[in-house]
């Protein structure tokens, strides 16, 4: 899937929210927490990373290519 950004970047536990991945941005922060997020093949720990064009996230088996608008 990809996701088209509308600005610089946005944080992390966002895109989630947006995305419709979780129900709310408290769940979107307790999978961030707990591990289940990969950022350009890396766990990503911080709920509030900037995600920018050029970065792959991975929640479960969804794979989302970030792009620039």
């Amino acid at each position: 899937m990809k996701f088209e950004l509308q600005d610089e970047y946005i944080e992390l536990y966002k895109l989630l929210k947006v995305l419709d991945l979780v129900d709310s941005g408290a769940e979107a922060k307790l999978i961030v927490a707990d591990g289940h997020v990969r950022r350009n093949d890396e766990i990503e720990l911080r709920k509030s990373a900037k995600i920018r064009s050029g970065d792959i996230i991975e929640v479960a088996d969804v794979v989302i290519e970030v792009v620039s608008k």
